[in-house]
């Protein structure tokens, strides 16, 4: 009868040698756990004594979930700040956009204004007083990354 009940008692699994060493680490585990829990309760202060009360489950379904929750958490902290590092690069490269734009814009004025001054320094018989014309036989060189204009030329009228 006694060999019976200890084979019985533990259900099938009752010479199991695996399954008592996991539950005497679970054991271990719990007191290591209620050891901490006492001494950190004994260290805090009325301040500290809720987060420190945070940490304790009623269960390890709830452990395992609080600690995915925390890592989800850092999960979204870590992609809020990435989010946040990358707007910030893209206001800076904006920024340098702008700025290269209105420097280009007053170059670009400045450049209109010259022409329209030279313009008018330029011979009537010569092929650059007529700009529009210029820029019309005007081509953009890939390769050299240039315009290509034509080479002035001043047309001589012969009186009879």
């Amino acid at each position: 009868l006694q060999v019976l009940e200890r084979q019985v008692v533990g259900g099938e699994q009752a010479k199991n040698k695996d399954l008592k060493e996991k539950h005497k680490r679970r054991k271990r585990y719990a007191d290591e756990r209620r050891m901490q829990l006492v001494a950190a309760l004994q260290q805090a202060t009325e301040d500290s004594s809720d987060w420190v009360l945070l940490n304790v489950y009623d269960s390890i379904h709830e452990e395992v979930r609080a600690k995915l929750l925390e890592k989800m958490q850092r999960r979204l902290q870590a992609a809020e700040t990435e989010i946040k590092d990358l707007q910030l690069e893209f206001e800076l490269e904006k920024m340098d956009y702008l700025s290269t734009i209105r420097r280009l814009e007053r170059d670009l004025m400045l450049c209109q204004q010259l022409q329209d001054q030279v313009q008018l320094l330029v011979r009537r018989d010569c092929n650059y007083s007529n700009l529009e014309r210029i820029k019309r036989e005007s081509i953009w060189d890939e390769e050299t990354g240039c315009w290509k204009i034509p080479e002035p030329v001043i047309h001589k009228t012969h009186l009879p």
